[in-house]
Formats: structure tokens, C-alpha cells, sequence
């Protein structure tokens, strides 16, 4: 991690010059195991169930993963961007609360729980118990930028001692696939999205579910947000701030697959998912870039998920344990992309067509290497948090 003296956290937005930014880690992954009992784990049991999480976590890819994130730090420094990095702890190492227990599963995707709003940092409780503990490996950086100062909020850690996870439908036997549903298997070779909603018991979100816009948030309430943490998000930022809810665009997680803000009047929308009668009103006066021709889910990917991820996770499963190995994100993923200035963007180089579709609006693009995206849950956007960007706070709707 870099050691220069911390400028002051300072990100109001998705677009402004990028400054400084945390890009996420591949170091220490591992399948994770939740064990959601109050009992503990039979010893012969953990042992097995790890021996299965490393047996699904093989260096190599890992390796691969770290690799392309060093290209995406030396892209950003060429770009005049500080890059800072998590600290590792061991993710495999059990920990736990009086009603269940878990290993971690990485620190890759650094914006998933870790929102930024100007000068403050908000810690979103996710509803996963695997990520409890997630976000204390920011935790050398944010006391790197604490010598300045910030406001560092952490949001109320939940109990998770219910089923937090509700059913999308009533009999998902009964299910009637959706345009959307039927262009996700066409692209990922016959693979079909699981939903679910979330209890509305406890304050439940994961900061991705959001995007700034100045003084605006765009809030999705989702299958990792649920509508009361909009609610207190509202409350712990204040009056200067509006946070809008929308439902009706995404069934599944997080927001930055379906919107993207990349300047001021302009936004780049899943038109999967979005079009002009559910577009949030927000938008309403907005250039709107409709784009979802994403590629497909990579081949090498797919192969590793099928024939390593999923029968090991099938095995884990038997054990007792829930685990993250089924788990792949959508390939609209593709859309997932980094600003480092109002019309400057990286992107993945695989996504060709959104690459020509941005340069007809004059956004400059930088290509770069991400071969494992939907195996890691999470783009370019994902696996970095802008904390420093030359902007102040503006409202652009006004």
C-alpha cells in the first residue's frame, strides 16, 4: 500500500478526475463455508469442508485474477491515480456470533460493502454472514486517512439468526422465464439466475446498491439491499442528501450491472432491464445510452464453474454448509466499468461492442484484461473504491 502522506477523502461522485483508489485483492482466496447453526462445526466436518474450499480455490486461477489486477493498478497509475490495497487476513480462519459461523470468501470486490459519500466512508452490514468481517481489511486505509480525518460510519451488524434470504417466488418450479432470464441462459451456455428477496427484519444492504450522483444516491432495492437501509442511509447522511429508491429495473444484487452514471446528463442503462417505462425518474431529463449487447460469459470460466466450482460446492453442501460455489455473477457484468475523468473510462477488453458504442459519445476508453469477473462476482467497477476525485459537492438535477 502506498505510504504518502493521505489526502483527504473526497469522492461525490462516479465521473470526476479519479485521484486516489483502493483496487481490490485476490490474495488469500477461498471458497467460503457458513455453517448457520448455533451448534458448533464437528471437527471432522470443518476439516472436510475446508479441504473441499481449497480443493475449489486452486492457485492458478487465483493467480490469474492477481495478475489482472496489477495490470488495472498500472493502468491507473499511468493515469496520475494513487492505488492503495487491502491488508489480507487468513479468510479461512472460522469465526462466528451465538447463532451461526463462517469462513470469509476474498477482498476482491472493494466497493460491495464501502460506500463513499464525500468525506465519509459507510460500512454496509451485508445480509451474507460470510462478509462480516469483510471490510476490516480496508481498515489500514481508512486509518491512513484518518490522519486527516473523515466520518466513518459502520452501519448496525445484524443478527442474521432468521432466514434472511426470502423466496423470488412462490414454487420456483412454477417459474415463467423472463426476456431477461432467457437472454442470461443464451450467455451463459444454459445457466439460469436464482432470486431471492430480502427480510425487511434488520437493516440488511451492500453498498453497490448504490450510485452517486452529488447529492443524489440512487438506492436499488434488490436481493442485497433491502428498503429499511434506505431508509437509515437516509438518516445517517443527512438532509443535504436525497436517497431514491427504485425496485422495478433488477431483480437480483447490485446496481453498477444496470446504471452507470458516467457524467453529468449522461448514463448508460442495461436495457435488459431498463427501459423508458421503469427508467428512474431521476434520469428523466438525462442522455440516456440504452446498451446491453455484452459478451457472453467467458468459455474458460464456464469450464471451471461447471466441472470444479459447482460439483464441489454440491459436496460442501452435503456436509451442511452454504457456500458461495454456485454463485456467478450475470453477464451483463460486461458493463461494469471504472471512470477516471468525465471522458476518460476503463473497461474490460472484452466488451467490444459497449467499447464502440462509448467512443460514438467521444469517452476515450481504456481496454484492460479481466478474465475472471463472473467467477469473482464483480468488474472493474466492483473491485475498486474511488475515495479521492477532484469534485465537489453539486447537485445535477436541480
Amino acid at each position: 500500500m502506498t505510504v504518502a502522506k493521505p489526502n483527504k477523502i473526497n469522492s461525490h461522485n462516479e465521473w470526476d478526475k479519479l485521484r486516489e483508489v483502493v483496487v481490490g485483492t485476490a490474495e488469500g482466496t477461498i471458497a467460503n463455508l457458513t455453517w448457520m447453526r448455533p451448534d458448533p462445526i464437528p471437527a471432522d466436518i470443518l476439516e472436510k469442508g475446508l479441504k473441499l474450499a481449497r480443493e475449489a480455490s486452486p492457485q492458478w486461477f487465483y493467480d490469474e485474477v492477481g495478475e489482472d489486477l496489477q495490470g488495472l493498478c498500472d493502468v491507473l497509475i499511468t493515469q496520475d491515480v494513487t492505488v492503495l490495497r487491502p491488508t489480507v487476513f487468513d479468510q479461512s480462519k472460522i469465526y462466528g456470533s451465538p447463532f451461526w459461523s463462517s469462513t470469509t470468501n476474498n477482498v476482491y470486490n472493494t466497493r460491495d460493502l464501502n460506500l463513499v459519500v464525500g468525506n465519509k466512508v459507510v460500512e454496509s452490514p451485508s445480509y451474507m454472514a460470510s462478509r462480516y468481517y469483510e471490510t476490516t481489511a480496508m481498515y489500514s486505509i481508512w486509518y491512513h486517512y484518518f490522519e486527516e480525518g473523515f466520518c466513518w460510519i459502520a452501519g448496525p451488524k445484524p443478527r442474521l439468526d432468521y432466514d434472511v434470504k426470502l423466496p423470488y417466488y412462490r414454487d420456483e418450479n412454477e417459474r415463467v422465464l423472463s426476456e431477461e432470464d432467457i437472454r442470461h441462459k443464451e450467455l451463459t451456455g444454459g445457466r439460469v439466475e436464482k432470486l431471492h428477496k430480502l427480510s425487511e427484519r434488520e437493516i440488511l444492504f451492500e453498498a453497490a446498491n448504490t450510485v452517486r450522483m452529488g447529492k443524489d444516491l440512487l438506492y436499488l432495492i434488490s436481493s442485497s439491499g433491502n428498503a429499511i437501509a434506505a431508509k437509515w442511509l437516509q438518516s445517517v447522511l443527512g438532509d443535504e442528501y436525497r436517497v431514491h429508491t427504485t425496485r422495478d429495473i433488477y431483480r437480483s444484487s447490485h446496481i453498477d450491472s444496470t446504471v452507470m452514471c458516467l457524467r453529468p446528463g449522461l448514463v448508460l442503462l442495461n436495457s435488459t432491464r431498463v427501459n423508458k417505462d421503469n427508467c428512474p425518474k431521476i434520469f428523466e431529463k438525462w442522455d440516456k445510452i440504452y446498451f446491453s449487447d455484452v459478451a457472453p460469459t467467458s468459455e474458460i470460466e464456464l469450464k471451471f464453474q461447471n466441472e470444479v466450482r459447482d460439483p464441489i460446492g454440491s459436496e460442501i453442501e452435503a456436509l451442511g454448509f452454504q457456500t458461495n460455489l454456485h454463485d456467478m455473477s450475470s453477464p451483463w457484468v460486461g458493463l461494469n466499468l471504472l471512470s477516471v475523468d468525465p471522458e476518460t473510462v476503463i473497461v474490460d477488453e472484452r466488451q467490444t461492442n459497449l467499447i464502440k458504442i462509448l467512443e460514438s459519445y467521444r469517452i476515450r476508453v481504456i481496454p484492460i484484461k479481466m478474465r475472471h469477473i463472473y467467477t469473482q462476482g464483480g468488474g472493474i467497477h466492483c473491485a475498486t473504491l474511488d475515495t479521492v476525485r477532484n469534485s465537489t459537492l453539486e447537485s445535477y438535477f436541480d
